[in-house]
């Protein structure tokens, strides 16, 4: 395997992710742009419901890592952005997140901020991923 998730026993076992990822060499990153919630013509998908949005920014990052050969099972870094200052939609974007990676755990950061790029847009997440090469 190509990423290792460290687990800290001496951190608190609540969160959802690993606190840490290494990358073993041989490997290639693949640094995604923020996935957004946006339809093949460029419409904001699910205006005003963070999780309809939260679904289709995963499976617009799947389409990005498969377009540079990487997996959702390959990112050891996501930061997930939601327009927010209600926990309740951080933590329901997070849910959709989280289950999207079924068993993989890369360390994640989660924030609320204010606003972001297009209009309607609720939810972004960028990752970084490594491949082994030749994989």
């Amino acid at each position: 395997m190509t990423a290792n998730l460290i687990r800290v026993p001496a951190l608190s076992d609540v969160a959802e992710y690993a606190y840490a990822a290494t990358v073993e060499p041989p490997a290639r990153l693949v640094f995604t742009a923020g996935a957004c919630p946006l339809d093949a013509e460029g419409r904001t998908v699910a205006p005003g419901d963070p999780v309809g949005q939260a679904r289709q920014v995963m499976a617009n990052l799947e389409t990005a890592l498969a377009a540079a050969g990487a997996r959702l099972t390959d990112v050891v870094k996501t930061t997930v952005y939601v327009a927010s200052s209600r926990q309740a939609d951080l933590v329901a974007v997070w849910e959709v997140v989280r289950d999207a990676f079924g068993d993989h755990e890369p360390p994640s950061t989660l924030l609320g901020v204010a606003v972001l790029g297009y209009t309607d847009q609720l939810v972004e997440v960028e990752a970084v991923a490594a491949v082994r090469e030749g994989a």
